[in-house]
Formats: C-alpha cells, structure tokens, sequence
C-alpha cells in the first residue's frame, strides 16, 4: 500500500505546469489554477486560469475555459479563451470558438462557430478606413483575417 506525503508545506507555485502524459485517461472535470499540457485522454470539461497546452496526441470531450490556449490534438467541445487561440496545423475541433485574439494554422480542422469578444473585433468598414485614410485608426484588433483584407481590396 502506498502512502503520500500529505505535508501542509507545499504552497502553489505558478511556475510550474501540470501535464497529463500520452496514456493517461481522465473521467472528469479539471481545474487548475496553474498552466497545464494534455497529452492524453479526457472527458469533462476543462477550466485552466492561465494556459491550457492540448499536444498533437491530446484527445478533449469536454469544455474548455482558459485564458489562453494552444490546440494541436483532437477536441470535441467549445472553446472560451478571454486572451489568445492557437489552434495548429495539426489540431481538429468540433465546436464554437470564444476569443479576444485567434490564430488559425494552415491544415488545421475546424468545424463550428467562431466569435470574438467585442471589445476587440474590427469590421469591414473599418478596415477600409484605415487604408483609404493611410493612418491606421485606434483598434484594438490585433491580426486582420486574409478574407478580410480580400473583400475590402474590392
């Protein structure tokens, strides 16, 4: 029978990452207040504070709620990110985007709705101003979408 050391002396520390190896299968929620990596299996929605890391082997059928987040694997589930979305070459997602900022990879399988939070969005028309006027005006948006720049150059 194996005993753990139940000290009281362990304080959180922020600095390190919680990771979930290739293998491992969890049935369940998980919160962390602390970044986390997932490389293996779960099921149950997933609330991370800071960053939250899916690898290319990852596989989610849950939730996820994080401040920021990179997807390579495998995730069947909405995701609400309050800062930025990465989701690589490599990642498949089946369900509804939420983020301030969101990068989309070449080869990356996305299936679902995607909506930026509003105080970060820049429409069409804004766009155009900001080219016909030859000074960019003051936005918060951060990266403009090819498909963007393409309807405005009409």
């Amino acid at each position: 029978m194996a005993i753990f050391n139940q000290s009281k002396n362990t304080a959180f520390n922020p600095q390190e990452i919680n990771i979930i190896n290739a293998g491992t299968k969890i049935s369940g929620d998980l919160s962390s207040e602390g970044d986390l990596r997932i490389d293996g299996s779960v099921t149950g929605n997933i609330n991370v504070k800071t960053k939250l890391v899916l690898g290319a082997s990852a596989n989610v059928q849950g939730n996820i709620t994080a401040q920021n987040c990179d997807v390579s694997g495998v995730l069947n589930g909405d995701i609400n990110v309050s800062e930025l979305l990465t989701v690589k070459a490599t990642a498949k997602i089946t369900g509804d985007i939420t983020s301030s900022k969101l990068i989309i990879e070449a080869g990356a399988e996305f299936n679902g709705k995607s909506s930026m939070n509003s105080d970060t969005a820049i429409n069409l028309n804004d766009y155009k101003n900001i080219h016909k006027n030859g000074k960019p005006s003051d936005t918060k948006a951060p990266v403009i979408s090819g498909s963007i720049a393409e309807k405005a150059s009409l």
